[in-house]
């Protein structure tokens, strides 16, 4: 039976993120069930690694003195499936801004593909996007993006373990892809495109794996509220 001092001494949670919750989204309400259902005043209660609020998936998130081990669990790879529209670019790199480029994609084939990802497999540099959590001069990124500012972000070297298609069907390209922690699938899908001769945006992504940890064994944050409630209810 679960208790409060289960979630003070510390408790590794795996959520599946909804779309359209931000990271901190999750950790708030997460914060609020277990503070309301065990009546503590202060409990802390943080993520293991950003996800971008229309992508789903896997979060790891800490309570209690587990957020001592949050950098840990950083540290670990990511795994991801995720859909690229070819042919058309926005400013995020996803469908949070409107298409602002449109080029060909007559000329792509599969085999032109599984060539071009040779390119991004292993230590590459890439640079985050515009829209991002990156702080820039005590400011976030994204702010600044959303107020039509453009600031030069530096190149980051990651590490792409694999990248596998998944399906191609022209102009949709979905991959699965192993990687470094701080590696930015859209950005990856950015120059995917242009590698391509072409532009490109996500349309889907999902985490599916942290490390050994996996999207099969994580819970919904309705799922968590039910089961706290059951431990109200019992008590």
């Amino acid at each position: 039976m679960i208790s409060k001092d289960d979630y003070l001494n510390g408790k590794m949670l795996l959520f599946d993120k909804d779309k359209e919750w931000t990271s901190f989204d999750l950790v708030n309400k997460t914060r609020n069930i277990i503070r309301k259902t065990f009546d503590i005043k202060k409990i802390k209660v943080g993520h293991a690694g950003t996800l971008d609020p229309l992508a789903t998936g896997l979060m790891i998130v800490c309570t209690g003195k587990y957020t001592k081990k949050i950098d840990e669990y950083q540290g670990l790879s990511k795994t991801y499936t995720t859909t690229i529209k070819l042919g058309e670019s926005t400013p995020s790199f996803d469908l949070e801004t409107e298409v602002d480029q449109t080029l060909p994609t007559e000329h792509i084939t599969r085999s032109m593909i599984e060539n071009h990802l040779k390119d991004f497999s292993g230590t590459i540099e890439q640079v985050p996007p515009m829209f991002s959590a990156i702080n820039v001069n005590g400011q976030r990124a994204y702010k600044l993006a959303r107020e039509g500012k453009k600031v030069e972000l530096k190149k980051k070297t990651i590490e792409i373990y694999s990248i596998n298609i998944l399906d191609f069907n022209l102009p949709y390209l979905s991959l699965e892809i192993n990687c470094s922690k701080g590696t930015y699938i859209r950005s990856l899908a950015r120059d995917i495109g242009l590698s391509l001769n072409t532009v490109a945006h996500l349309t889907e992504l999902t985490r599916t794996k942290i490390g050994e940890y996996k999207i099969e064994d994580a819970i919904s944050i309705n799922q968590f509220q039910s089961q706290l409630d059951n431990y109200t209810l019992i008590n």
